[in-house]
């Protein structure tokens, strides 16, 4: 009995080992990145953070630019108001600021993420490695949008627009009724795709240890229900129905025409 469970340890030490070494297995500066990324753990974490930080308030900073201006512009000339109006102009000034701010960090965003777009592939393997730095990156742009202002453009064209152009492939007569995306750059939506309220679509997974990356692809005319969540390597067949509240799990192939997640009708006609 000890023979026959040995084999079974030693597999699941050398998958474990596997992800969690700290000698990377690839050469030149990329093995002396990881190497030293891998050893110095959360530090060698929190020093990378440091120009994403950087980063985030640079494109904060020019979408808050616009706002700034009209508000030093506007107080020579209300100068001798009363303090009623003067506070109303104020007032207005942060207000057409914030609208000003909004317009500005959606263009602003797509502008930074644009050089690190080619480097974010589909990977499997550890989370502290050189290909898990372009995703991170993507997504850190990703969620400065999200969780500020993305809710007040959805749904709009201009929610739309900022997928666009944070790499998503988008085609004609495509609603996206929510802001819990992650990892736009590898979603796939195909022409007249609906993507109900609160969905949440992410093109990575954790699993055993590993970040696994990989495309989220959705096919023409499917639609996606309410809070249905869909990860990373799901396929959604043409015309497609994913149902409220469903989870598509990792590898899921949807096919063309399939009711995903969508009970049986249960309503009785009524008598006439």
């Amino acid at each position: 009995m000890e023979n026959t469970k040995t084999p079974e340890k030693t597999e699941q030490s050398s998958e474990y080992d596997d992800i969690n070494k700290r000698v990377s297995t690839k050469t030149g500066f990329a093995a002396i990145f990881e190497n030293v990324f891998r050893k110095l753990g959360n530090l060698a974490f929190f020093i990378f953070l440091i120009p994403i930080f950087i980063i985030c308030v640079l494109c904060l900073s020019v979408a808050l630019t616009p706002g700034v201006f009209f508000i030093q512009w506007i107080q020579p000339h209300i100068a001798d108001y009363s303090m009623l109006l003067k506070s109303f102009c104020y007032a207005f000034s942060i207000a057409a600021g914030f609208l000003a701010f909004i317009l500005t960090l959606i263009f602003v965003v797509p502008l930074a993420n644009y050089p690190i777009i080619p480097f974010v592939k589909p990977y499997r393997g550890a989370w502290f490695s050189v290909e898990s730095i372009p995703w991170y990156y993507h997504n850190c742009l990703t969620y400065l949008v999200r969780y500020t202002i993305l809710d007040l453009i959805t749904p709009s064209p201009l929610n739309v627009l900022f997928f666009k152009m944070m790499g998503m492939k988008i085609g004609k007569g495509v609603m996206i009724n929510t802001s819990n995306v992650s990892d736009p750059c590898l979603i796939i939506l195909e022409d007249y795709v609906t993507i109900g309220g609160s969905v949440y679509m992410m093109a990575h997974y954790g699993m055993k240890g590993f970040l696994i990356i990989d495309k989220l692809h959705i096919k023409k005319g499917a639609m996606v229900g309410l809070a249905a969540k869909l990860l990373g390597g799901v396929t959604i067949g043409e015309k497609a129905v994913v149902g409220p509240n469903v989870a598509v799990y990792p590898k899921t192939v949807i096919k063309p025409g399939e009711k995903y997640g969508v009970p049986p009708s249960t309503a009785v006609p009524t008598a006439t």
